[in-house]
Order: C-alpha cells, then sequence, then structure tokens
C-alpha cells in the first residue's frame, strides 16, 4: 500500500466518521466542530487528486468563514434546542421514509453504475507541468473566463448592498454623520468669532 492509497483511506474514514457525529451530536457546539473536522479531511482528498486551490478554498471559505461564523451564532444566540427537538418524535416517520427513499435511490445508482468507454478520453485537459494547479486555473478563469468572473462578481456585490439595505434600519433621535455637510463647511459657517469686554466675562 502506498502513502496515497493510505492517506485516502484515512483521510475518507475520518471525514465520513465526523460527516455523522456532525449529525449525531447532542451538543451544536460539538456539531461544529465535527464539520470543521470533515472539511479539513475534505481537503486533504483534495490535495492527493492534485486540486491545491480547491483544498484553500475549502479551508479558507467554508472552516474560516462559514463553520466560524456558525459556531459564533450557535454561542452569541443561546438557542434553546432542547425545545427545539421536543417535536423530533412527530416528525419521525416522516423523515424515515424520505430518508429510506433516498437510500433505495442510492442504491439504484450506484448499481446500475457504468463507465463509458470515451469518458477517460473526455475528461478534462491534464495540468501542465511546467506550472502549478493554481497557476493553470487562474490563466484559464482570468483570460478566457474574465468577463463572466466578473459578472459573478457583480452579481455577488448586488446581492451583498441589497442584504445591506433590506437590513439596515435607522433609528430616529440617533445624531448620524453627514459626509455633504462636513465637505460644504467653511471658515464662515464652521467657527463663530464674538468680541468679548475685557473683564466681562463669557
Amino acid at each position: 500500500m502506498t502513502a496515497a492509497v493510505f492517506f485516502f483511506y484515512l483521510f475518507s474514514a475520518v471525514m465520513i466518521a465526523s460527516a455523522f457525529l456532525v449529525v449525531t451530536a447532542r451538543n451544536p457546539v460539538h456539531s461544529v466542530l465535527f464539520l470543521i473536522l470533515a472539511f479539513v479531511n475534505a481537503a486533504g482528498l483534495f490535495i492527493l487528486l492534485g486540486a491545491e486551490f480547491l483544498a484553500m478554498i475549502l479551508v479558507v471559505v467554508y472552516v474560516g468563514a462559514v463553520a466560524v461564523l456558525f459556531l459564533f451564532v450557535v454561542m452569541m444566540l443561546d438557542v434553546d434546542f432542547a425545545e427545539l427537538k421536543q417535536g423530533f418524535l412527530r416528525y419521525l416517520p416522516i423523515g424515515a421514509t424520505i430518508g429510506g427513499i433516498v437510500l433505495v435511490e442510492l442504491a439504484f445508482v450506484v448499481s446500475s453504475w457504468t463507465l463509458g468507454a470515451l469518458a477517460t478520453s473526455q475528461g478534462p485537459t491534464p495540468t501542465p507541468h511546467d506550472i502549478s494547479n493554481t497557476a493553470a486555473l487562474g490563466s484559464v478563469l482570468y483570460t478566457q473566463y474574465v468577463y463572466l468572473f466578473e459578472a459573478a462578481g457583480f452579481v455577488l456585490m448586488t446581492a451583498m448592498i441589497g442584504a445591506i439595505v433590506l437590513t439596515l434600519h435607522h433609528k430616529e433621535g440617533v445624531k448620524r454623520q453627514s459626509v455633504e455637510t462636513q465637505n460644504a463647511r467653511t471658515a464662515k459657517t464652521a467657527v463663530e468669532v464674538k468680541k468679548v469686554p475685557s473683564r466681562a466675562g463669557i
């Protein structure tokens, strides 16, 4: 058994076990920690496949942002999970039925899976040996698909601005900074000079 095969089975086993513990853990904080462990092992599998860029994105975006954000939300909101689990038994038959149907469908897909004769020849173009996978992906992304990449950036920026506008509410009676008013100020409007008589005080 080579080192690559050993690490493949190691990462796969740990990822499946941690994914199972994400669902079965009673403490939501433990679920998030097991989710982070599953992401890290999935990143290890991507590295074995030679896709180090996807592994980096998985760790930076999901582990560094999504999972940590979810963890802080769970800790700050202090959700009463005991109250949420009270109706678990009521929906258990429906959930078990849907889960059984999904398992049967997956069994049919796996049992009838065949590899076409031209599947290997129609695969993606292999990465050149003189550059890394990340450099090759960046070269294709910023040359052939640069307009689509910029369009996706504009869509995400529009969604972010829309979310801020919909959730931002100004309270009345709160003093706020006005940049236009500050830039329009002059020496005459900003400073008031008063002549105070001697020994008269202010």
